[in-house]
């Protein structure tokens, strides 16, 4: 297995390239920026892009997956609920005070429960709304990892002050969706460093009331 994360573009978003040796396919989940970088590696690690995931629609998660569609082929899947957000693009950009990256509607939907990721390490999808309505956590159940994007940080939460964000809901969502999990579960979060879902349990400030 090749597993790596690295921060890409201005507010440094973890970007996750997934792969499997034995049949070369790889995945790449939150590829919002360094495009040209992105595909580098995989070039590079010799792997077939299969599927680029995005956790929600925030610039700074999938303002390059088309570009990276367009390099590889691979189709871009998305939650629908976040549709709104990819049309906000523009306004988006303005908030950062960065050009408008080209976007288009997923390919798919990543709808609550489905499978995917390759063959070997699949993930079941998790709907998680409460930074973005159609955020998403992506569970490798058989890894012991969860792909949070921005619902849950390292002693944290995602922010809930923009568009589509709700307080009650992501709480709602960690609790009953991600505290499930087993404390041995490592944390990938959309930004910052790993954690686990034990960690996050006894010491997250904003979990202490659950």
């Amino acid at each position: 297995m090749i597993l790596e994360t690295f921060p890409v573009g201005p507010l440094q978003c973890n970007c996750t390239i997934l792969g499997d040796e034995q049949t070369g396919e790889a995945i790449v989940i939150d590829p919002g920026d360094e495009v040209g970088r992105i595909h580098r590696r995989l070039t590079q690690l010799g792997l077939k892009l299969k599927q680029i995931l995005v956790t929600h629609a925030h610039i700074d998660h999938v303002g390059g997956a088309l570009k990276l569609k367009r390099l590889t082929g691979a189709p871009i899947m998305l939650n629908e609920n976040d549709l709104p957000l990819l049309k906000m693009m523009e306004s988006q950009a303005a908030w950062l005070g960065i050009a408008t990256p080209e976007t288009a509607p997923p390919d798919e939907s990543l709808a609550e429960g489905q499978l995917v990721g390759l063959e070997q390490y699949p993930a079941q999808v998790l709907h998680t709304p409460g930074h973005t309505q159609g955020s998403v956590c992506l569970h490798f159940a058989p890894l012991k990892l969860l792909v949070a994007g921005d619902t849950l940080f390292a002693g944290s939460i995602g922010r809930t002050d923009l568009p589509g964000g709700n307080f009650g809901q992501i709480i709602d969502s960690i609790e009953t969706r991600l505290l499930a999990l087993p404390d041995e579960t490592k944390v990938l979060p959309g930004h910052g460093p790993a954690t686990t879902i034990g960690a996050e349990r006894k010491s997250n400030p904003f979990l202490q009331t659950l």
